[in-house]
């Protein structure tokens, strides 16, 4: 099915919108979810929610791009059950479940400052993503976006481990370099 058409069934709040969701992006989602947070229980219950978190964003919001937007969702919420679970093993996990259980009712109290310069740092980021070339970008892209192993990199471009470690170093590299020279404190 379309994404456009996907995304009409949020719209009209048709309930085939979560099944068809699933069938084309559920082989999409898993692997970012998996990456991060390491265990299929997880994994199924962030994609599960990604669909939720999907069906509440729209509308109003109309993504352009829908994998893009459930990718987003997914790796969001993995971060999220990732932090919940490693506080769980460092004292109980209450101070996460009271956070949490706060966010629901207190608005962001990120200061202007800082959404100006995540904005900026996005940014800049962007602009050193879109002058690699395509190879180079794409490797990138794929371990810290989606969190894929070297080994799996390493196969998916047919380049050894070592390889793909050598390139990944020298890009982190660049970035750095390149963030410095535009002003950020690194």
């Amino acid at each position: 099915m379309e994404d456009s058409r996907i995304v009409q069934l949020y719209w009209d709040r048709n309930e085939q919108a979560i099944p068809a969701t699933s069938e084309k992006y559920g082989n999409y989602c898993a692997p970012i979810a998996r990456n991060i947070l390491g265990n299929s229980e997880d994994t199924e219950e962030c994609v599960n929610d990604t669909y939720l978190h999907a069906w509440n964003a729209m509308p109003p919001h109309r993504p352009a791009v829908l994998s893009t937007f459930l990718g987003k969702i997914t790796r969001n919420l993995s971060f999220n059950r990732y932090q919940h679970n490693t506080a769980q093993k460092r004292g109980g996990g209450e101070t996460m479940v009271v956070l949490d259980e706060l966010a629901e009712i207190v608005s962001d109290t990120e200061r202007v400052e800082q959404v100006v310069d995540r904005r900026e740092l996005v940014r800049a980021m962007n602009g050193f993503l879109g002058r690699l070339p395509s190879g180079k970008r794409s490797i990138f892209i794929c371990r810290y976006w989606y969190f894929d192993s070297i080994s799996d990199i390493a196969l998916r471009f047919g380049k050894t481990e070592n390889h793909i470690s050598v390139i990944l170093n020298r890009l982190r590299k660049k970035l750095h370099d390149y963030l410095c020279e535009r002003g950020f404190e690194l």
